[in-house]
């Protein structure tokens, strides 16, 4: 699962908790990854990834993004991963919560074993 993957890689790269969800008692910065699309065709998937940097204000969450785009950036030195473009970003801060928050969207390409995990045959409705 690509969400996976890019979760190990940021913690990895930033030294930061990164979630699917805003934790219940969440840290000072944070960042919460979530697919918005994807798709799959001649063998590579694409996917859609919103990458969300929270931090305590609005300057630290532009940093956090800068870092994010950076490890963002580099994600395709994983085998897996063709190709990590940067769509867009932009301040987004969380007003349920009364957070600063900026958002980096990505296209991602990459490898995914699209296999039966009971039979280990290639799945035939992707």
């Amino acid at each position: 699962m690509i969400e996976t993957i890019v979760k190990s890689w940021l913690e990895e790269q930033l030294a930061l908790p990164v979630s699917a969800a805003v934790p219940e008692h969440p840290p000072d910065q944070f960042v919460v990854i979530e697919k918005t699309g994807g798709g799959y065709a001649n063998r590579l998937a694409s996917a859609t990834l919103a990458v969300q940097s929270y931090a305590a204000t609005t300057l630290q969450a532009a940093r956090l993004n800068q870092r994010v785009k950076a490890a963002m950036h580099r994600l395709p030195q994983l085998p897996q991963i063709c190709a990590a473009k940067l769509n867009s970003d932009y301040n987004y801060p969380d007003t349920a919560r009364k957070r600063p928050r900026y958002q980096a969207v990505y296209d991602l390409t990459y490898y995914e074993d699209v296999s039966d995990p009971d039979t280990g045959k290639e799945a035939t409705h992707v």
